[in-house]
């Protein structure tokens, strides 16, 4: 689905398979984004992974372990406690909270691939807007030949006396203009290679420029990266809410306590030198908090659903926007091929009367350089439509 020639794009329309997507477009990530920034994403990545892990733990208290060494007059002694306080039961908060552990998880990978994708969708839109500089450039230098013709073309009819100096003067100013224009985008494609620069260590010249095309509604929804986001963000909440609830309902723990004396100096008070406690304990906490606890995660839990229902509504506008965008470019496309038909049909009665000597040959060169800008206007809107869709692409999981 990669297909495109290095500095010189070409867009062909292929089928965006969505379950290819992702295997088909790794290989170009990981090229895009300089190693440096790849780490700093697998760094995170491992992180979020023993955030999680430490998260799904978060319900097993420690063993406490405690040594005391008593240096008083009286007598010395040297003591080690062993303490454990374990829950076994809290009324569903254990699974529930092992549940947020994986959705937090689930939250946080989504959340670091958008950051990814967001940060391969700026590196491929410099590179389609290089491309599209060096059209402009093209285009430049096409109308800069123009506006020599035409400076050559008025000043021989100024000093034929055909037309006023006013005439030549215009016709300097426009080439003058067009001489900046060029020096503008010369700077501009500079400096997006350097913003280039900036996320990959490659050469921007190594990289073949995606193309894509477009996709049904339902597949955008169903793969939407920030919907899935917000989806765990629900289920997360849910998890959570559930929690705070269990907080305050009985819960029941094991216990067990073990002491030992190592040296009693025969102190006759501690002649049991070994000492352990073992149970269970019920607890029932009477909290007066306990309604406004848990109605406040249970309001951040339907918000969170309420969210998603506004991020979709918001998704389809953005489908419909860009769709809407899309249908816009293909007018002026066909506008554009409208007018190279008619750039076709005049050419060859110019170069007709050319041959019959009615037309001069800066005329027929005037004419071919037009032709060639409305070429180069089709590359662009090309060039624009993978722009706007490929703002539909980084929101795809």
């Amino acid at each position: 689905m990669l297909l495109i020639k290095s500095n010189k794009v070409k867009l062909l329309l292929c089928s965006l398979i969505f379950s290819n997507l992702y295997a088909q477009t790794e290989a170009f990530d990981e090229k895009i984004l300089s190693e440096k920034r790849l780490k700093n994403f697998d760094l995170t990545k491992e992180q979020i992974q023993e955030d999680s892990s430490k998260l799904r733990k978060d319900w097993i208290n420690p063993i406490t372990y405690q040594y005391t060494n008593n240096l008083g007059e009286d007598y010395k002694t040297q003591r080690s406690m062993i303490s454990i306080n374990q829950p076994i039961f809290q009324s569903g908060g254990i699974y529930e909270a092992i549940k947020y552990a994986d959705n937090s998880y689930k939250y946080a990978d989504l959340d670091l691939s958008q950051q990814k994708k967001e940060l391969i969708k700026e590196a491929l839109n410099i590179l389609f807007r290089i491309e599209k500089t060096n059209l402009n450039i093209q285009k430049a230098q096409y109308t800069l030949e123009n506006a020599k013709i035409d400076v050559n073309r008025k000043k021989e009819q100024v000093l034929n006396g055909f037309l006023d100096a006013s005439y030549l003067d215009d016709a300097l100013l426009t080439l003058n203009t067009t001489k900046h224009n060029l020096v503008d985008l010369k700077y501009q494609k500079e400096e997006l290679i350097n913003n280039f620069n900036n996320i990959s260590s490659s050469d921007y010249t190594q990289f073949e420029l995606p193309t894509f095309t477009i996709f049904s509604e339902k597949e955008f929804l169903e793969n939407n990266i920030n919907l899935k986001k917000i989806e765990a963000d629900i289920d997360k909440k849910g998890n959570y809410s559930f929690m705070t609830m269990a907080k305050y309902l009985p819960s029941v723990n094991a216990y067990y306590n073990y002491s030992k004396y190592h040296e009693t100096d025969d102190n006759i008070k501690l002649q049991k030198e070994n000492d352990q406690t073992f149970g269970v304990s019920v607890t029932v906490p009477f909290d007066s908090r306990t309604f406004n606890d848990v109605q406040s995660k249970r309001i951040d839990y339907l918000k969170s659903k309420l969210n998603l229902e506004n991020s979709i509504s918001d998704e389809k506008t953005f489908f419909k926007s860009k769709l809407q965008k899309l249908s816009m470019l293909d007018e002026r496309l066909q506008i554009t091929k409208d007018d190279l038909e008619v750039y076709d049909s005049i050419l060859k009665t110019i170069n007709e009367e050319k041959i019959a000597q009615i037309k001069t040959q800066s005329d027929l060169d005037t004419l071919q350089n037009s032709q060639k800008i409305k070429s180069l206007d089709l590359k662009i809107y090309e060039i624009d439509k993978q722009l706007e869709l490929l703002e539909m692409y980084v929101k795809l999981s």
